[in-house]
């Protein structure tokens, strides 16, 4: 029989962007995530379920927002009788330039829909961070101005659609060893000047440093140096967790 999730009551997080925030991260970790009974998750088809890692084949790839969620348990944000949801809204080489996080474009809109849907399951449910990793696709047209309208429309709205206009809100920088290439750097500046300024403008919002995250190449030496590797995910996900402690509200 499905379990029905009118009787429970969530504190939610969205969890947004693309393949960083998704999870692609490689390699072994010394302290993998254990499935939590308090811990669920919605994915892209609106179903939900026991929290947990992906498994590609013989490999199981990291992400940051199970940290993240783990944090907040373990620091009992949870009331007692209440459960985490995370919305896992993100989707792999996507962002503005190419249509899919704009206003009325596909990604956004099923966000919406992740969101309200959410909400409607219990009155008591309650939305409590939205976690972005994105920017990668945007710097096929690195123009600082037009990332952050973009992002600035897309934090708003959501905060909107979750009714917390306080609704705290945390951004990470690229992996270095992909930025820092000589021929990356010049078009990642303007979109994490954009995301930064964004933070510090939009309010009750974070910007979280990545320096000394390694990328699965350099990790396991696969040659993808644009992905966080395993072990650095879970790093983000306890970073995000820090910078969200600071601007969360009871």
């Amino acid at each position: 029989m499905l379990k029905d999730f009118t009787k429970e009551t969530f504190d939610i997080i969205i969890q947004g962007g693309q393949s960083n925030a998704e999870g692609c991260g490689m390699g072994a970790v010394e302290f993998p995530f254990e499935m939590n009974p308090d811990i669920y998750q919605m994915d892209g088809d609106f179903i939900i379920s026991k929290a947990r890692e992906v498994i590609w084949g013989n490999e199981v790839i990291g992400n940051f927002v199970l940290p993240f969620a783990a944090n907040y348990v373990k620091d009992r944000k949870l009331k007692t009788g209440r459960k985490l949801l995370i919305l896992l809204t993100a989707v792999g080489g996507t962002g503005f330039f190419d249509n899919r996080w704009g206003k009325n474009d596909d990604l956004f809109l099923r966000m919406t829909e992740m969101i309200k849907t959410a909400l409607d399951l219990n009155p008591a449910n309650r939305v409590v961070a939205f976690v972005w990793h994105q920017g990668e696709t945007d710097t096929n047209a690195p123009d600082r101005d037009v990332h952050y309208n973009n992002l600035h429309y897309l934090v708003s709205s959501v905060r909107k659609t979750a009714k917390e206009e306080s609704l705290p809100f945390v951004a990470g920088d690229f992996v270095h060893h992909w930025k820092m290439n000589p021929d990356n750097l010049n078009r990642c500046i303007p979109i994490i000047k954009a995301i930064k300024d964004l933070c510090t403008d939009i309010g009750n919002a974070a910007f979280t440093e990545t320096d000394g995250l390694l990328s699965n190449d350099e990790k396991t030496g696969n040659g993808d140096d644009i992905h966080f590797c395993r072990e650095a995910l879970y790093e983000m996900g306890n970073r995000y967790y820090k910078a969200f402690s600071t601007i969360c509200y009871p």
